[in-house]
């Protein structure tokens, strides 16, 4: 045996067998090709391997790769799953079970009830039926023949067999029933779905069944029914009966469609149309018509009117007065007021024992403050203090009109000044008691008897003079006098006799408002009448809100605030108007409701004030404007108040030829928005007490708007005043140097006509304005255009000398006609 036949060394059976196979190209071409088939491997179990189980796919054996454990676990998820889905359909079948026996009960509740209702309309079918049949037999003549026969037939409609008889005569207007169910079996739907139900006892109907007269048809309903049989039973008894007019109260607002009028009518759109037609109105449907038409409308279908307006929103805020019963004490409210730099915070710091003057710019009161302090015998006292600069005029009014007592602050060495007078009239316009602190007693000047004789003459008589006004002498800056002043407050407040009824909604007035960063918008309100507390909705002016958070005079928060009790609210969705009403509603719709009716009504009030302005008036207006400059400025300030006191002081800065515009005024930082408004009107921006923040400062660079932050009143009025000044045109003032006579005209080629002169009076000047006068005529207006003496030219010439004079563009000159000379002065002028 040679090595070629020896087989190779290897497993046996495990080498592929091959062979070779001939391919046939084109051309002739043919190639050999050896082809290995191998076998598949088949894989014998190890023997104690084999599961037991017959769930394998090979008799018991099982499957490559997956060991007993896996095997069972399988086996029982399986098992697991066939029980789920068994359970799973146990639950449903019983679910189907009975919801197919809820809607058989309903089914039969319903057959039952249409068969009893029909079994009833048969009944009374028959029984109509009787009647009218022994109606006829009692006016036929032919029926006093059988007298006997009418009391059967009387009596006939009251026997249950007659009754049945006649309703089985009587055509069924519904479908023919049995005990059992429909009676129309060979008209029964085929069954739908599952348990073979129909739609129709699922509250569902299609157009197939609505079209169709079967079982799954549209039935009369039950109102239906009974309309019939009314109508009926009103034919039975004898002609057509009207139905009695039902009179309503209709509604009527201001404006209302036709539509809607017939609707709280419930009387036909066309009707309606119809009558406006015949009192002359042409309106469709869709038209709005007055309250006077639709009264008119209402009232000829024999309606009753009741006349109704947007502004019955405001009823939900109307308060009814409080029984005397539920009134209980409350503290006083006093209000400090006075001339500026006359000690008014001085004394009310002494009174609260703080520094509040050292944190006011300028040392003036430029706010508003409100403030509640305890004295020493535990009396609660709430205390306004009021700014006295002459542009808080707004301020001390609202202060005076939410007061119990003024306590008027006059400096004895400086007497009654402009603002103490507007407060005294302040005082007397809201009727409220007075009582004089004549203050800075320690200074030498003090003369506190000028001071009440000054008083006198404005109609304030203290009880030093025999009045019925208490006066306290008293020095702030050393508190000499401060007890007295507590005194006399103490005492007039028990005269007045305070009470309010703190278990109520809240009702107060918005002493200020400003715009704060972080907090929003925050008002400083003072509470009159019941109690306000955290979470209550409230509408004050055109703004309302929910009460977030109430902070008291010494930065605590409180959960509540009762009647006299100055608090600052948080929670408001924009800054109010000082001076507004504080008014606690019931639901956040009825406030949103009432500040969006109160917005309409002041955009209404402003659109009838411009339309009241008739065309002749508006072109007299721009026709006056014409010769009038404007400065527009731009204003935005800490509060409310500070900016209406701006706004204020600006409309009173100009006169007849020059005037301050206000474009926009508010509260808060200024933003990018009023740079850009600014920079369209080119007008500054006035900050008070506020700054810009960091996008409006560069856009403001970028734009060159200016912005002027000012925290005193007295400057920023001073220097919108210069500004303004700037507008006025410069005041010329004329003066008369000198007089000349034309002795003789010289006529020179090249130079024009040249007038010898001789200076009368005075002296002539080449750069001075000239006039020809003739016949003391002003025949020309000039300047110079040359001055000689001889032959030189001068720049001035003397009276009594002799001059020759040539005028600009000017020859007209003869000899007897006299130059007037004079030189012009430009002065410019200043608003008072």
């Amino acid at each position: 045996m040679s090595d070629d036949d020896k087989k190779p060394l290897g497993l046996g059976g495990s080498r592929p067998s091959t062979s070779r196979v001939r391919q046939s190209f084109s051309h002739g071409r043919t190639k050999s090709v050896v082809v290995e088939k191998k076998r598949k491997r088949v894989i014998v179990p190890k023997p104690g391997t084999s599961g037991g189980g017959s769930g394998g796919k090979s008799g018991g054996v099982n499957a490559p790769g997956i060991s007993d454990v896996e095997m069972e676990r399988r086996k029982k998820a399986l098992l697991a799953a066939k029980a789920q889905e068994a359970e799973r359909a146990a639950k449903e079948a019983e679910e189907t079970a009975r919801r197919e026996a809820e809607r058989d009960e309903r089914r039969r509740e319903k057959e039952e009830k249409e068969r009893e209702e029909e079994e009833r309309a048969a009944r009374l079918r028959a029984k109509e039926q009787a009647e009218k049949e022994a109606k006829e037999a009692a006016n036929k003549p032919a029926a006093k023949a059988k007298p006997q026969a009418a009391p059967e037939e009387t009596v006939a409609p009251v026997d249950p067999a007659a009754v049945e008889a006649a309703a089985a005569k009587a055509p069924a207007k519904g479908p023919k029933r049995d005990d059992k169910g429909p009676a129309r079996a060979e008209e029964k739907k085929p069954a739908r779905g599952k348990g073979g139900d129909d739609r129709r006892s699922s509250g569902k109907l299609t157009i197939s069944q609505a079209l169709s007269g079967r079982e799954g048809g549209r039935q009369r309903s039950m109102a239906a029914m009974k309309r019939a049989q009314e109508r009926e039973r009103r034919k039975s008894m004898g002609g057509k009966q009207e139905r009695e007019k039902i009179i309503r109260d209709v509604q009527v607002p201001e404006a209302i469609t036709v539509q809607e009028l017939a609707n709280r009518m419930a009387e036909k759109t066309a009707a309606v149309v119809k009558a406006l037609m015949t009192n002359g109105i042409m309106a469709t449907q869709n038209q709005t018509i007055d309250a006077d038409t639709a009264e008119l409308i209402v009232e000829e279908f024999g309606h009753k009117v009741v006349r109704v307006s947007d502004a019955d929103v405001e009823e939900a805020i109307i308060t009814v007065e409080d029984k005397e019963e539920d009134l209980e004490p409350r503290a006083p409210v006093i209000t400090i007021m006075g001339h500026v730099d006359h000690g008014k915070t001085s004394v009310l710091d002494a009174i609260r024992k703080t520094n509040v003057v050292s944190g006011e710019a300028g040392g003036i009161t430029q706010h508003i403050g409100a403030y509640q302090i305890t004295t020493d015998d535990g009396t609660l006292l709430s205390f306004l203090d009021t700014p006295g600069h002459a542009a808080f005029t707004s301020m001390r009014a609202r202060g005076a009109q939410v007061t119990d007592i003024v306590v008027l602050v006059v400096a004895a060495d400086d007497s009654v000044m402009p603002q103490t007078i507007e407060a005294i009239h302040h005082a007397h316009a809201a009727e409220v008691p007075m009582i004089v602190a004549i203050n800075k007693m320690d200074k030498p000047g003090a003369d506190p008897d000028a001071v009440r004789a000054e008083l006198l003459r404005h109609e304030v008589i203290v009880e030093a003079m025999s009045g019925d006004v208490q006066d306290v002498e008293m020095s702030a800056l050393k508190g000499e006098g401060l007890d007295k002043l507590l005194e006399a407050i103490s005492l007039q407040s028990e005269l007045l006799e305070l009470k309010a009824n703190p278990n109520r909604n809240a009702e107060g007035a918005v002493i200020e408002a400003k715009l704060d960063v972080g907090r929003g918008p925050v008002a400083t309100v003072l509470v009159q009448n019941g109690t306000l507390r955290k979470g209550d909705i409230f509408v004050v002016g055109e703004q309302y809100g929910k009460v977030r958070a109430l902070i008291n005079d010494k930065g605590e928060r409180v959960d509540e605030a009762g009647p006299s009790v100055p608090v600052e609210v948080l929670g408001l969705n924009g800054a109010p108007e000082a001076g507004d009403v504080l008014n606690v509603v019931s639901s956040e719709s009825e406030a949103r409701e009432i500040a969006d009716y109160r917005i309409s009504a002041a955009k209404d009030k402003k659109a009838a004030a411009g339309a009241g302005t008739t065309l002749d008036q508006l072109l007299a207006k721009a026709k006056a404007d014409e010769n009038v400059s404007e400065l527009p400025i731009l204003v935005k300030a800490d509060v409310q108040g500070s900016a209406e006191a701006i706004v204020q002081a600006m409309e009173k800065v100009g006169n007849d030829e020059v005037r301050v515009r206000v474009l926009h005024s508010g509260v808060g930082a200024i933003t990018e928005s009023d740079v850009t408004l600014a920079e369209a009107s080119g007008a500054p921006i006035i900050g008070f007490n506020v700054r810009a923040n960091a996008p409006a400062r560069n856009s403001a660079n970028q734009k060159g708007v200016e912005i002027r932050y000012y925290s005193i009143i007295y400057d920023l009025v001073d220097d919108v005043k210069a500004a303004a000044s700037g507008l006025l045109s410069a005041e010329i003032k004329e003066t008369f140097i000198g007089y000349a006579t034309i002795k003789e005209v010289f006529k020179i080629s090249g130079t024009g006509k040249i007038a010898g002169c001789e200076v009368t009076e005075g002296v002539a000047r080449r750069e001075a304005g000239v006039r020809l006068l003739r016949d003391n005529v002003v025949i020309h207006e000039g300047k110079l255009k040359t001055l000689k003496r001889f032959k030189d030219e001068v720049k001035e010439v003397q009276g009594g000398q002799e001059c020759g004079m040539a005028f600009e563009n000017y020859e007209d000159i003869r000899e007897g006609d006299v130059i007037e000379i004079f030189e012009t002065e430009e002065i410019e002028r200043k608003l008072d």
